[in-house]
């Protein structure tokens, strides 16, 4: 839905330091334009819990961090954002993929798209669902409103072939 340097200029306009991520096949094209430009910085792990922890370590170290990661990392990762969200009251932010989403007719029984929004709801995550490239200030938008409101947020970009 959108390239690299589309995505690295919107996280320019976050202000953002830090992007904690393990790619996927469709975030993951973005990560030689946001290594390439050397800030925001990428931080690459091994798994999504992970992520969360490392970003909380930078909020708490002053820096400005971003956690992204697909929807189904998401699932893997409950605990540590549990944790970290919820019991330290960080308010870190997210761009999270959503698999298949774009792909309901191809791959109509993809349970990450009937799992994934009641998590975020269940979590008490506020989110944004990005579903068209116009929607890409949006973004930027909700991460501004969360940071101001001092809560975690999402942005639910929708991943896969309208």
């Amino acid at each position: 839905m959108f390239t690299g340097s589309e995505i690295l200029q919107t996280y320019r306009e976050m202000d953002v330091t830090h992007i904690v991520a393990l790619p996927d096949s469709t975030i993951g094209p973005w990560e030689s334009a946001i290594r390439e430009a050397g800030s925001p910085k990428l931080v690459r792990v091994c798994r999504e819990g992970e992520a969360w922890v490392i970003a909380a370590g930078l909020y708490l170290g002053g820096a400005r961090p971003i956690v992204m990661i697909q929807c189904t990392g998401l699932f893997e990762s409950g605990d540590a954002l549990r944790n970290v969200l919820f019991d330290y009251r960080l308010p870190l932010f997210s761009l999270i993929g959503y698999r298949s989403y774009l792909s309901q007719t191809a791959i109509p029984n993809d349970s990450a798209r009937t799992f994934t929004e009641p998590i975020l709801k269940a979590w008490g995550i506020d989110y944004r669902l990005i579903d068209v490239p116009d929607k890409r200030p949006e973004i930027v938008e909700h991460y501004r409103r969360c940071q101001s409101a001092g809560r975690p947020g999402c942005a639910l970009i929708a991943e896969g072939k309208g």
